[in-house]
């Protein structure tokens, strides 16, 4: 990764594909679940200074293909001109060809940003943060199972079977032996990353049965959300290749721990680099308290951007060792939101609402967006919590139709992120609870079956 070119440059670009044989190109943009769209292009007709088409509804697509109701985007079902920003061009390293992937920004073809891009939405979040002489630094924390092949979705998911033929007995949480089972897959894991420079930092065992948790290395947000994006791929076709499953779903199994995104958050000054959470005596800053003022305040609001999805809210629980609410407190696990111990130069918040099923950009954006809110208007937090968050009050959105409910009644936010944004991914959202509510469940079927 180190002749990956850092500039837009697109005689850059095509002497890095001329340099590495690429024959074929797969451009890339996430959509508002932050899968991979795009188009696989033979290289001989990829050109980065002139693009390519999409149409602008796959941004209104729901999770399962289908689309609101009513049209978000022109009635003409316009395109999009997707050119390629330089600095995401990798390898992949599972392809049988040379092959690039590059992932691609939304633009207008008068040249204006498509404001539905989930990375247009961050990176206008970064902007506002930029106007202040203020650089965010992010650090995410992915939870993620290993689970058998099950073609048949009626029927639940299993842990897999490890190198000693056995399935996890227990929660193995921290476990090395347990890591161990899966040595092929993390070897491999590990091998494409690095060609792909995604700067993996820990792995560890999670409370899960074969439940993982990988983390990336703190830097700038907008890289970061790319790793995310391509590390979900790259590990998802790891694991199809040993005949396993991965999975980011935030509850994928009854009677296990749901899966997050934890988000560590701090901001540094564009001039110096200090971090604006620390005064210069060491002490926490005025702006720190802000920030989690902002987050406290308006995450309730934004919590759809947070928990997605139907499954999202199971994980949600004061059962399942996830937040219910927004207390904070320092190393204080149970809390929503936590203060890890640190030197004042690393101080930061740890964001510890999101599940592994968000899309990062969005959920980077947002989170960002809170504690922006926050510094600007001077908003002041609880006091923290010594105790567990888990004996105090729900404070959450139970479902995603209350989610989708308070997001579009929050002024702030609406602004912040614009009504066509607001409104279209609300209603991405609504259209997905309607499939959902069409759907009988085993339960229904077990216990009300012959018993109503």
């Amino acid at each position: 990764m180190a002749d990956t070119p850092t500039s837009s440059d697109p005689q850059r670009i095509q002497q890095w594909l001329d340099d590495h044989r690429i024959t074929e190109v797969e451009c890339l943009i996430p959509d508002m679940a932050g899968q991979a769209r795009g188009k696989i292009v033979p290289r001989h007709k990829y050109d980065p200074a002139v693009g390519l088409r999409l149409p602008e509804a796959v941004l209104t697509m729901t999770v399962t293909g289908d689309y609101p109701e009513k049209d978000y985007t022109s009635v003409a079902d316009p395109d999009m001109h997707l050119l390629p920003d330089a600095t995401t061009l990798r390898p992949v390293p599972w392809a049988k060809e040379p092959t690039a992937q590059i992932i691609h920004d939304c633009f207008s073809f008068d040249g204006k940003s498509v404001d539905l891009s989930p990375r247009n939405v961050l990176r206008r979040i970064l902007k506002l943060y930029a106007d202040e002489g203020w650089k965010p630094v992010v650090a995410p924390e992915m939870e993620f199972y290993l689970v058998q092949v099950e073609p048949d979705e009626d029927i639940p998911l299993k842990a897999p079977v490890g190198r000693t033929r056995r399935t996890e007995a227990g929660m193995q949480s921290f476990s090395m032996d347990a890591i161990n089972e899966y040595d092929d897959i993390f070897d491999v894991m590990y091998d494409w990353c690095e060609a792909e420079g995604i700067q993996l930092d820990t792995l560890i065992h999670e409370m899960g049965t074969a439940q993982m948790e990988i983390n990336l290395d703190h830097g700038d947000p907008l890289p970061l959300a790319d790793q995310v994006f391509l590390f979900k791929r790259t590990i998802r076709e790891v694991a199809i290749r040993h005949q396993m499953y991965a999975t980011f779903m935030a509850k994928p199994m009854q009677g296990q721990p749901g899966s997050a995104m934890h988000i560590h958050q701090s901001v540094v000054g564009m001039d110096d680099g200090r971090n604006i959470f620390s005064r210069a005596d060491g002490e926490a800053s005025e702006r720190f308290f802000h920030f989690i003022g902002g987050l406290q305040t308006y995450l309730p609001a934004a919590i759809a951007f947070f928990a997605p999805y139907v499954n999202s809210y199971r994980r949600l629980s004061r059962y399942t060792s996830a937040p219910i609410n927004l207390s904070w407190g320092y190393d204080n696990r149970t809390c929503g939101l936590r203060v890890p111990h640190s030197v004042p130069q690393a101080r930061r918040v740890e964001n510890r609402l999101a599940g592994v099923d968000v899309n990062p950009y969005l959920a980077l954006a947002v989170s960002l967006a809170c504690g922006y809110l926050g510094m600007k208007q001077g908003l002041k937090p609880t006091e923290p919590l010594s105790g567990s968050a888990y004996e105090q009050p729900h404070q959450l959105p139970r479902h995603l139709d209350d989610a989708v409910e308070k997001l579009m009644q929050c002024a702030p936010l609406v602004e912040l992120f614009g009504e066509h944004f607001i409104q279209t991914y609300a209603a991405i959202k609504d259209t997905e609870y309607r499939e959902y509510f069409d759907v009988v469940s085993p339960w229904e079927r077990r216990f009300l079956l012959l018993n109503v």
